[in-house]
């Protein structure tokens, strides 16, 4: 066991920032205002399992398709990057539809085990170890849960300024945290595809 509560929290913080559960309170409330009951327990507990299929066992799926975590990762940096954007910006880039479904969908996939949360849990896993992503993936559920529990109450508390100040402070935060995991594995891609060019730069630094 790896357990280090630095990484803990910083995987937290990324997953956090990707599921954006609070950001999500108006599309939970229109969905409550359609008359569709929203069952807490079982959105979170089917939206955990999805997430931690992809966490145990994305790796072995990638290597069927002879991609490794690195090159992974730096896909999905792309992808936080926009998202990050979708976030500060107040944009839409990836296009969905309507919420209409019910506690599974569109609750428990795509709004929380969703194509960003799936590929930010891959992406991690080229950063810190499995343990500590999975802390952080459990936590994150839990706040998850606690939110759908009070989604109403906490609108009325943070207000709509509230909401849209958070997305834009977490969207920053996934922002720095995208162009720390593009360049730290485009060293480790580098490393390993153009392995000459770092042997002439090491003989270069040996003069």
């Amino acid at each position: 066991m790896h357990i280090d509560f630095i990484q803990i929290f910083s995987a937290f913080m990324v997953l956090f920032a990707v599921i954006d559960i609070v950001g999500s309170i108006p599309i939970i409330l229109d969905i409550k205002e359609r008359g569709v009951k929203v069952e807490s327990g079982k959105a979170t507990l089917v939206s955990l399992g999805i997430l931690l299929l992809f966490l145990f066992t994305g790796e072995a799926l990638l290597n069927l398709f002879g991609v490794d975590l690195s090159s992974f990762a730096i896909a999905g940096s792309f992808i936080l990057f926009f998202l990050a954007l979708e976030m500060i910006l107040g944009i839409e880039l990836f296009k969905g539809e309507t919420p209409d479904g019910a506690s599974i969908v569109p609750l428990a996939f795509p709004l929380i085990a969703g194509a960003g949360s799936i590929t930010s849990l891959l992406s991690l896993k080229a950063e810190y170890y499995i343990e500590n992503i999975a802390i952080a993936l459990v936590l994150n559920i839990i706040v998850v849960y606690f939110v759908l529990r009070s989604t109403t109450f906490l609108s009325r508390i943070l207000g709509a300024s509230g909401v849209a100040i958070l997305r834009k402070v977490f969207g920053i935060i996934l922002l720095a945290i995208s162009i720390k995991l593009f360049m730290s594995n485009l060293a480790v891609s580098t490393h390993k595809f153009f392995p000459e060019l770092f042997e002439h730069v090491d003989k270069i630094q040996n003069i």
